[in-house]
């Protein structure tokens, strides 16, 4: 029996397949804030639910409760869904949302490629988001895990560090295995602010999933975000000379491996010698926010 049951059975046409589910990695909450983005601008239809008693641990992910005036009213589960939509040039899409499964990975992962290949997606596109020692002065760059040469192209970081997955890995592999094109977008966050929301990882991430697929959807308001974060992120870096020569370190390192160093940093070369102070900036970071909150 499949995990999952389809609610409606639409035509699409050539569907891109978007990964967005929650609990992989995602530093920054880059892959949250594109998808609750994509969620924003799209009309969806949930075309197909899956069955989270069989998927979820419960404990780990609990329902939540509404009371009324010390009634029980009910209670809202965690759920994965597939939704279907169409973006503003008039294509198709289909995006699964949700809590990243506890239980059946393989499973799970082969019934969800079952339901792209049902629906006709040839592409599907996973989002992520992984710390890295860059600057946030510098653009966010993409690093891909993708099905083969040609779709690797499309970002500017092609890493062969072994590291561990997330269930959106396992569809991407499947997926590849059924014969349908997969890539996974992962975009670098400054490590010392990793903890931190990180609008610029969620536009360059929309951004990325448009370029490799053509899906048409603004980034506009993501990236007015992120260019007002990095105001506020450059106030706090410029009070602080240790923070000042960390940032210009990241800076001289990326700038070296956009002339043609090794992204990855597997060279050999020194890392930036701020490293070890990223948990004393983004400490400093958060009180600076929470002041200005006040």
């Amino acid at each position: 029996m499949p995990l999952y049951e389809v609610l409606e059975d639409v035509d699409l046409d050539r569907p891109v397949a978007v990964l967005a589910l929650d609990g992989w990695i995602d530093a920054g909450g880059g892959a949250q804030q594109a998808r609750e983005a994509l969620l924003a601008a799209l009309d969806t239809t949930t075309v197909a639910t899956f069955d989270t008693d069989q998927l979820l641990d419960f404990r780990a992910r609990r329902p939540t409760m509404h009371p009324d005036d010390g009634v029980l009213t009910g209670l809202t589960w965690p759920s994965i869904e597939l939704r279907a939509a169409t973006d503003f040039d008039g294509n198709d899409l289909l995006l699964l949302v949700g809590a990243e499964p506890d239980h059946q990975w393989r499973a799970f992962a082969s019934d969800a490629v079952d339901l792209l290949v049902r629906f006709g997606s040839p592409l599907v596109v996973g989002l992520g988001a992984y710390p890295a020692a860059v600057p946030h002065t510098r653009p966010t760059r993409l690093a891909s895990s993708a099905s083969d040469e040609r779709l690797a192209r499309f970002t500017a970081v092609r890493t062969s560090v072994e590291v561990p997955t997330g269930v959106q890995g396992a569809i991407e592999r499947r997926a590849a295995e059924m014969g349908l094109d997969a890539i996974g977008l992962w975009a670098q966050v400054p490590h010392y602010v990793a903890a931190m929301p990180s609008p610029a990882a969620a536009a360059a991430l929309v951004d990325g999933l448009s370029a490799v697929s053509g899906i048409a959807v603004p980034s506009d308001d993501l990236h007015r975000e992120a260019q007002s974060l990095r105001s506020r992120l450059d106030d706090l870096v410029a009070g602080n000379p240790e923070h000042v020569r960390m940032v210009h370190e990241l800076e001289e390192q990326w700038d070296g491996e956009e002339s043609g160093g090794d992204p990855d940093g597997a060279d050999g070369g020194p890392q930036p010698m701020g490293l070890v102070s990223g948990d004393e900036i983004a400490a400093e970071f958060e009180r600076f926010l929470r002041e200005q909150d006040g």
